[in-house]
């Protein structure tokens, strides 16, 4: 479904990716993970076009990205892309914003109002749906991007941190377990980035781990662990692949303030 084929791309001088080559499969869900600055929002900009690499390319459902028009616009009816910071019309009201993108998806009226009920009321936001996007806290405004991929039915999703941003307790779980939904459907390929390893676990079929601009690891959480030859929890896992030794430092560190 997602092939990403020795891509390379720069910001000026800096490489932030490396001949960097990814295969997801149709239906999974793939978490990317490292830590910040390395290049996991640069690679999910290209997955989803609106960055150009350098060099590689990217293939979607067989379509190359930027290859012609005819071919972009194929992929672009296909993939919802959910950037970290989400561009929001501040004047529209959120139902106004998510039947103008359900819209643009040729979702089916009906079905596009109804869905539209259910994911505010799902997100607790039954009661600003519609107000002016502009009134809406740091978290609203997030829970309202994250209505505004599902309400697509996209069969490829590319989402870039959808669980920070200040969300509730109430907005993860919902999030979550929608989630948790797509995984276990075939019809749903997914990619994200995601900064909390414990929220990536029950969700993903695998992990792509970038630093360094490069993929050091792709595979199961049980498959990194037997990699990093650790059986703690994902964060220890990935801090023994990313920093080796930091673990450590880090027990090394308590010990001399218990002193």
């Amino acid at each position: 479904m997602i092939n990403v084929v020795n891509v390379w791309h720069h910001y000026g001088v800096r490489p932030i990716l490396q001949n960097v080559s990814l295969s997801i499969e149709p239906g999974e869900l793939i978490a990317v993970m490292g830590p910040n600055g390395m290049g996991k929002s640069t690679l999910l900009g290209l997955v989803a076009g609106v960055l150009s690499p350098i060099k590689g390319y990217v293939e979607i459902d067989g379509l190359k990205r930027r290859n012609s028009i005819e071919e972009e616009t194929e992929i672009r009816k296909k993939v919802f892309y959910l950037p970290d910071n989400a561009y929001l019309p501040l004047y529209a009201t959120g139902r106004e914003f998510l039947l103008a993108v359900g819209r643009l998806y040729e979702i089916l009226e009906l079905r596009l109002m109804d869905h539209a009920d259910r994911l505010l009321k799902i997100f607790n936001l039954d009661k600003q749906g519609d107000s002016p996007i502009s009134s809406y806290s740091t978290g609203q405004k997030k829970k309202i991007g994250i209505c505004s991929a599902l309400i697509t039915e996209s069969p490829i999703m590319v989402l870039d941190e959808p669980f920070s941003g200040g969300l509730d307790t109430a907005a993860l779980l919902a999030l979550s377990k929608i989630l948790k939904q797509l995984a276990d459907r075939k019809d749903v390929t997914v990619l994200m980035a995601v900064p909390v390893p414990e929220l990536v676990e029950p969700l993903a079929h695998k992990i792509a781990i970038v630093a360094e601009g490069k993929i050091i690891a792709y595979d199961t959480a049980d498959g990194l662990r037997k990699t990093a030859n650790c059986q703690g929890s994902l964060t220890e896992v990935l801090e023994a692949l990313i920093n080796p030794g930091n673990l450590e430092n880090i027990e090394e560190y308590l010990k001399e303030e218990k002193i």
